[in-house]
């Protein structure tokens, strides 16, 4: 078919089969901008996480990172966020006067899970559209489908001689609501399964470095608790 018939196709369709492709069109732009924006927001958040692990490792003193980051919050996500809440916590207590390690590294626990909640919120925001468009899309261009057949059909009952001729451009059109919906909604698919699994590993390494700090302030409450 060529370019210009498929184009006097969705023209000539009928208004119903026309909002269904229109539909179909705009969830497709959708997809395709939030899978490159999320991608790229992804990338940004593993790069920042690789850093600032790697600033923490080096670091002599945690008080002086913790700092760091409160002074710079805005510019901050991620991995930095869980260190500095988790660590703000812990702090806290101990200027509160609480030397019991237990109710230290569980105070800085619930703190780091909050931070580590709202950081898998963020990295999952707009996901779930992937998903819907992806499950959703074939449906809704089966629908326009279905209309433009119902609606070829009835246009025969104007003819006293029904041949494929007269049909076949009413079928046409119905069939590109199909062909649209399963192009907004495979790369839908796709994209949402590889930032979905992309998410996974870096909440995976969330929570190892997050088992790590924690294991870290156990020693220093433990000391703190011997001081007191």
């Amino acid at each position: 078919m060529q370019e210009m018939d498929l184009m006097t196709l969705v023209l000539t369709a009928s208004p119903v089969v026309q909002a269904v492709m229109l539909i179909l069109a705009l969830m497709s732009v959708a997809v395709w901008a939030i899978a490159f924006a999320k991608s790229n927001e992804l990338r940004k958040s593993r790069l920042q996480a690789e850093q600032f692990e790697a600033n923490f490792w080096s670091s002599q003193e945690l008080t002086n990172l913790f700092k760091e980051v409160e002074s710079n919050r805005d510019t901050h996500k991620g991995l930095s966020l869980i260190f500095a809440d988790g660590f703000r916590e812990f702090i806290r207590l101990q200027n509160q006067g609480v030397t019991n390690t237990t109710d230290l590294v569980s105070a800085s626990q619930r703190a780091i899970k909050i931070a580590f909640s709202r950081e898998n919120d963020r990295l999952e925001k707009h996901l779930n559209f992937l998903a819907t468009v992806g499950s959703s899309a074939p449906y809704i261009g089966l629908f326009g489908t279905v209309w433009g057949v119902m609606h070829a059909f009835q246009s025969l009952g104007n003819v006293q001689h029904a041949t494929l001729a007269a049909v076949a451009p009413g079928i046409s059109e119905a069939l590109i609501a199909t062909a649209i919906g399963l192009f907004a909604a495979i790369p839908a698919v796709i994209a949402y399964n590889r930032l979905s699994n992309r998410v996974d590993l870096l909440m995976n390494e969330y929570e190892n470095f997050a088992d790590n700090f924690l294991t870290i302030l156990q020693r220093q409450a433990h000391l703190y608790d011997k001081k007191a």
